[in-house]
């Protein structure tokens, strides 16, 4: 019997030290990529790229998520660098915020201790698009909805009725905490899609569906009646990530497990601690890839969306920016608004970057569709990364009178 003890010792410290080396090694390697540009080697032409002349181009569409954390007290760089995309871009624009607008619970009741911080980032945001001359979209993401709680819905709504109130010409989608999806005509031609992604995925109350209306039945329609536009969906789950709501950590985070949940909770659990990012990558908490409801809403849209090429889908939700070409279509995750965090290279992706910024689409006279990525710091004039996502074609007609994207919304 001891020496069977014994020989499970043996074992239990070669699995240790075996562990260890391994978070070692991947450690020193982590310390040499993050937090720099990655791309994959068949984008890695990407500097000779060169997009039509600005006089071509007829729209221009910013994509940000996450902003929930901008600075109150002084200055915030992104939102200068957004605020100088959106003087330069004019009324040919449009700015998506992809939600988690407020952190950490969206806007609590007004007897509540953090309402007024909460109310201050989001009024920060609203006041510096004043002067912009281009259209505003809110979504709403898990932290604007309580991080998820049953009494989620409540939070939102005064979110909602705070965007409204103090920039009446902003959009809510879709409204009221329905899960949409709704349309918005950007421009003849392009059609904006908008999803509420966290309505699959919440827990407690959330509004019923419209009367007989069946979301994803709903979408495959859209995307069939407006094949003659280019269509950008929005929501604020990605589909694809390699962040850690896709199940990627970083060896410190094996050896710290709860740095997941506070960046400073430094205490050594190894072995343990590997524990908690094996759940997240297999079972997963309620906003990961991996949890039921969001396995099942990725599936389900996956299904719907790979049906058609050259789609455009845009989602924060993890800290970072990532691009992802897939089934003929693109992915993008920018929710680097405020936050940052570990992105993993490789894998399916073509470009990611552990750094605040954003993605801005532009749309060319010729039909071409180009992404750029956006990052305080950045000399002005040149990229971090482009890319052109639709080749030239012919120019998407406007939408016919009476079809589903000729309204504003179109209901769930």
């Amino acid at each position: 019997m001891t020496s069977g003890l014994l020989l499970i010792g043996y074992v239990a410290a070669a699995v240790v030290a075996l562990l260890s080396v391994w978070l070692l090694v991947r450690h020193t390697q982590e310390r040499r990529w993050r937090r720099r540009v990655w791309v994959a080697p068949a984008y890695g032409h990407w500097p000779e790229a060169t997009p039509p002349p600005a006089a071509a181009r007829r729209y221009q569409l910013a994509l940000i998520g996450d902003t929930g954390a901008v600075a109150t007290t002084g200055p915030d760089s992104v939102l200068r660098l957004l605020q100088e995309w959106q003087q330069a871009a004019g009324e040919a624009s449009a700015t998506v915020l992809l939600g988690d607008n407020v952190y950490p619970t969206g806007i609590p009741p007004q007897s509540a201790p953090g309402r007024p911080d909460a109310e201050r980032r989001l009024l920060t945001q609203l006041q510096s698009f004043e002067s912009y001359a281009g259209q505003v979209i809110f979504l709403s993401g898990n932290h604007d909805w309580n991080k998820g709680r049953p009494n989620g819905l409540e939070y939102v709504l005064r979110q909602q009725q705070l965007v409204h109130e103090h920039l009446p010409a902003a959009h809510f989608l879709p409204a009221n905490g329905l899960p949409g999806p709704v349309t918005l005509q950007l421009a003849p031609g392009i059609l904006l899609v908008v999803l509420n992604t966290q309505w699959w995925v919440q827990q407690g109350q959330r509004p019923s569906a419209t009367a007989g209306g069946r979301p994803f039945q709903d979408l495959l329609q859209i995307l069939r009646a407006n094949q003659h536009q280019q269509i950008i969906v929005a929501g604020h789950h990605p589909l694809y990530s390699n962040a850690i709501h896709g199940g990627k950590f970083t060896a410190r985070q094996h050896m710290f497990p709860l740095t997941t949940v506070h960046k400073k909770a430094y205490l050594p659990l190894p072995l343990i601690g590997s524990l908690l990012p094996v759940y997240r990558k297999l079972v997963g908490a309620a906003e990961d890839m991996a949890h039921p409801r969001y396995r099942h809403l990725r599936r389900r849209l996956l299904r719907v969306l790979h049906q058609f090429p050259n789609l455009i889908y845009a989602a924060g939700h993890d800290h970072n920016l990532q691009y992802f070409q897939r089934q003929g279509s693109h992915y993008l995750v920018s929710g680097a608004g405020s936050k940052t965090a570990f992105v993993q290279h490789g894998g399916r992706a073509a470009f990611v970057h552990e750094h605040k910024g954003f993605f801005v689409l532009e749309f060319y006279q010729n039909a071409e569709v180009w992404l750029r990525v956006l990052e305080p710091g950045t000399p002005p004039g040149t990229d971090v990364f482009r890319w052109q996502l639709i080749r030239p074609g012919r120019a998407a007609a406007p939408a016919p009178a009476g079809s589903q994207a000729a309204s504003e919304f179109r209901g769930a």
